[in-house]
């Protein structure tokens, strides 16, 4: 069996200091993708590179106390690769990639386009350029695990507030339409939603901080494991991570059927 997790933890010293390694030690886990390190390569500690068997990889990004993404595994990776080749994408830390012997674990931080039109435009950009990558991942023949924050909530049973959400970054038309391509014509399979169809606020992974969102499980449903239908196959069971609380997300814990 598999063990990967995937977690956004608003800030990879301020998720340490809440406890996550301390829980992360507990799980098992063979690949654990991370997001949002908000953190310089200097400022990750020995302890956070290494522990419980598992060794960090990390691309963070130029700016200091922003966005980046790292990759734990208790396996040497046949290949390491940093970045999609798109500078502008490449300086704000949002993709790394193991390669072994039989599968890809890609760590992915998708932009968010909530605090201005200037970051929306970026996230479209993002995205249209993304998605080219995502087919190519999808079709040169190796198994692939793309985990991370997507910033986006797919369908209605996605959010609470779906009504209300429908002009707002993360549930617009244009976003929506662009993963179900995703999900559809390039055929990737949303892990977690192909174990638990149905499942509602019991699969959301983040919550404002505004009002009592976390209390009242007003959330939403943007952290996924996206995977080739082989490995999506092979899922066996899935989880978020609610007991404590590391960040304003929760981890995604998913089960497969096979060793790495």
């Amino acid at each position: 069996m598999a063990r990967i997790v995937t977690a956004n933890l608003n800030g990879i010293r301020s998720a340490a200091r809440k406890g996550f390694f301390d829980w992360l030690a507990t799980l098992d886990a063979d690949i654990v993708c991370v997001q949002e390190l908000k953190a310089q390569a200097g400022d990750i500690s020995p302890e956070m590179h290494n522990f419980d068997r598992l060794k960090g990889w990390f691309h963070c990004a130029a700016k200091k106390g922003y966005s980046g993404v790292g990759l734990y595994s208790r396996h040497h990776p046949l290949r390491v690769i940093e970045g999609l080749g798109m500078p502008d994408i490449d300086e704000e830390g949002r993709y790394l990639q193991l390669d072994f012997e039989a599968l890809s674990v890609v760590s992915l931080y998708l932009p968010s386009g909530s605090s201005s039109p200037e970051r929306q435009a970026a996230k479209f950009s993002f995205m249209e350029r993304f998605l080219p990558h995502l087919a190519k991942l999808a079709a040169n023949g190796r198994e692939c695990v793309v985990c991370g924050d997507w910033n986006i909530a797919h369908r209605e049973i996605d959010l609470k507030n779906w009504k209300s959400n429908q002009k707002n970054s993360g549930f617009l038309p244009e976003e929506r339409a662009w993963l179900s391509s995703v999900l559809g014509e390039l055929g990737w399979v949303d892990v977690y939603r192909r174990l638990y169809p149905e499942a509602g606020g019991e699969g959301y992974t983040w919550w404002s901080n505004r009002g009592q969102a976390w209390i009242k499980n007003v959330g939403w449903r943007i952290d996924y494991q996206l995977a080739t239908p082989m490995v999506a196959a092979q899922a066996l069971k899935a989880a978020v991570y609610k007991t404590q609380r590391f960040s304003d997300h929760a981890p995604l814990v998913i089960d497969y059927g096979f060793e790495l």
